[in-house]
């Protein structure tokens, strides 16, 4: 029973010094001196405040990306004790005593350092020579644009390692595919595909480019499969539900986590949620929830609102009126209606507010038990200041010549009727017996005489003359023209109508609401629409004043100053280095010339390299 004591225990190991020498090697080339300088470095302008913000748990949207790689920065300042206290305001700015710069820095520079190992591996996996590989590996150590971006507080080194580690990790589970299948090795490999796949398009949306092509890769592989006959129907299934497991279900579970994780960390209310809807500002401890908390949850005949534009662009603005009437010629000499001014206003204002009136009924107050208000239903707007119905009719709108203009009527005793009806459509219905709800419905107001909808057409960044106090146009536009975010509003200030009297009504108006009911979004509405602004955020149509084509990078005709010392005049640049680059271009060209070449002679029938 004791025999094996009577024998030493004996663990032998290979150990690639190659290997452990390039890992040493690129750990000291990239956190030697890492919290050098002491000042903000290029874009750490940019993603320093993203870590403020969540040390602080305030919700931002960062147009660039996905939430992980800031999440990683921000793990990096929790693990060094950050408070989120300094302002990110310019490059070049001094970090105050409470900032942990070595460990802000730090994840970027294990990151880029590991990168050199990846290289080597990489090559070892494709079948390359070890002195291949370790020429590769010393490539990307020496590379000065790499070292440079590994050091400071930049997502690019974490992009790249994850990366290679997608590559590397599909690589080794295609090498054990012949001979270890469902192996325990097999399986760790393959799902550190899928996982490094999700952390690299988590990080920046570059990363779907080698997500797609391990995805492809992992395609033809598998359509081989299907015609290796020592493959049996099962087995094959078994490959291609192991495969969707960890190449498809677990990245979409990662990237949902992501933003869980996000969204849970980030609860409240910070200076970029006025780009989200009402519903998504009002989930968000402080800001609208403080406004919007206690309202009644159904709109009903007789309700003050105020109606928020749903898209948000070029800012959010709300539906406003105001005593000034357009003026009875334009600049342009087309004359107008002369009624009253009604426009898209992007501050909270009493003039924002509306009653919802039964045009069956004169009372602009909530019965008892309330009237909802449904999909379909026909209402008519009254402003709750000056009391004048929202009315649109055909006259061309002052900067939309082709649009109608929008108004609240005035009664000049001249033949312009008033036409004040205004059907209610609920875009995001689920029945057409939907009630019309506060923040959580989204409608559009449909004119009964005309079929136009109402829309701030503001969006386009255009706004009203002095005349107009440089408000944005609300317009009515066809239907015929298509479907709009700027057709859609949303109620987002509500309250139940009490005062029948206009005098008491203004001092209601000015009031707040009391009533207590909550509105919290689910987490895949939250993960919907912050994924939708994360997409078309950007105005992908403005160019950088900055900005360089790829041609300027690979001829390096190009470089970015990252750091200038205010006094010494030291410098940091991102610059590639010239050997390198050169060789890289150099090898890719004559890569190209011999393919062509040996593709040629392949057409002559003559063979010189295999299939």
């Amino acid at each position: 029973m004791l025999g094996f004591l009577k024998k030493p225990v004996v663990v032998t190991a290979e150990i690639n010094l190659n290997l452990v020498a390039l890992t040493v090697m690129g750990l000291i080339s990239r956190l030697w001196g890492l919290s050098y300088p002491r000042a903000v470095v290029f874009d750490e302008v940019y993603y320093g405040q993203f870590v403020s913000l969540y040390m602080k748990r305030i919700f931002f949207v960062d147009d660039s990306g996905p939430p992980f790689g800031n999440m990683l920065l921000a793990l990096g300042g929790y693990l060094g004790g950050f408070d989120g206290n300094f302002l990110w305001n310019r490059i070049g700015a001094e970090y105050s005593m409470n900032v942990p710069v070595w460990s802000l820095r730090l994840l970027p520079a294990l990151a880029g350092a590991l990168c050199v190992p990846l290289a080597y591996q990489i090559l070892v996996e494709l079948q390359f020579a070890h002195c291949a590989a370790l020429g590769a590996a010393l490539l990307i150590l020496l590379e000065n644009s790499l070292i440079t971006q590994s050091r400071f507080m930049l997502l690019e080194s974490i992009l790249i390692f994850f990366i290679l580690l997608a590559v590397l990790s599909y690589l080794k589970f295609s090498n054990l595919q012949r001979d270890s299948s469902f192996s325990g090795s097999w399986w760790f490999w393959l799902l550190l595909t899928g996982v490094a796949c999700s952390c690299a398009v988590g990080v920046k949306y570059m990363g779907l480019f080698t997500y797609m092509l391990l995805l492809a890769i992992a395609g033809l592989h598998f359509w081989h499969m299907i015609g290796d006959q020592n493959f049996s129907n099962v087995s094959l299934v078994c490959h291609f539900l192991a495969r969707a497991l960890a190449l498809i279900i677990i990245p979409v579970a990662m990237y949902l986590a992501f933003f869980y994780v996000h969204l849970t960390l980030l609860y409240r209310s910070g200076p970029h949620d006025q780009i989200m809807t009402s519903a998504f500002q009002a989930s968000l401890e402080g800001g609208l929830a403080r406004i919007t908390q206690g309202q009644p949850l159904e709109v009903a005949y007789g309700s003050q609102i105020t109606l928020r534009n749903v898209l948000g662009k070029p800012m959010q603005c709300w539906l406003h009126s105001h005593m000034n009437t357009y003026p009875i010629r334009y600049e342009n000499g087309r004359g107008s209606s002369h009624q009253q001014q009604v426009t898209c206003y992007p501050f909270k204002d009493v003039n924002n507010w509306w009653i919802v009136k039964d045009p069956g009924m004169q009372q602009l107050v909530v019965s008892n038990p309330p009237r909802p208000v449904r999909h379909g239903h026909i209402v008519q707007l009254v402003h709750g200041i000056t009391t004048r119905y929202l009315n649109t009719h055909d006259v061309a709108a002052p900067l939309s010549p082709h649009s109608q203009e929008v108004s609240c009527y005035i009664d000049y005793n001249i033949s312009m009727p008033a036409q004040n009806l205004w059907r209610v459509e609920i875009v995001n219905r689920e029945s057409d017996t939907d009630v019309w709800k506060t923040i959580l419905s989204e409608v559009r107001f449909v004119h009964v005489n005309t079929s136009a909808v109402l829309k701030a057409s503001g969006f386009t960044g255009a706004s009203l003359p002095e005349w107009g106090y440089w408000q944005l146009e609300v317009v009515g536009e066809k239907l015929s023209k298509g479907y709009h975010q700027s057709m859609v509003w949303n109620v987002e200030e509500h309250r139940y109508g009490k005062s029948q009297e206009q005098k008491e009504r203004e001092v209601e108006l000015h009031s707040p609401t009391q009533m207590d009911i909550s509105k919290n979004l689910s987490f895949m509405a939250k993960f919907s629409e912050l994924q939708w602004k994360i997409l078309t955020l950007k105005n992908e149509g403005a160019e950088h004043k900055y900005s360089s084509s790829a041609l300027d990078w690979i001829t390096m005709d190009t470089n970015i100053a990252y750091w200038l010392h205010p006094t010494s005049g030291a410098q940091i640049h991102l610059l590639g280095n010239v050997v390198t680059w050169a060789s890289a271009n150099v090898a890719a060209v004559v890569y190209v010339c011999l393919s062509l070449w040996y593709l040629i002679r392949r057409r002559r029938k003559i063979h010189d390299i295999p299939e």
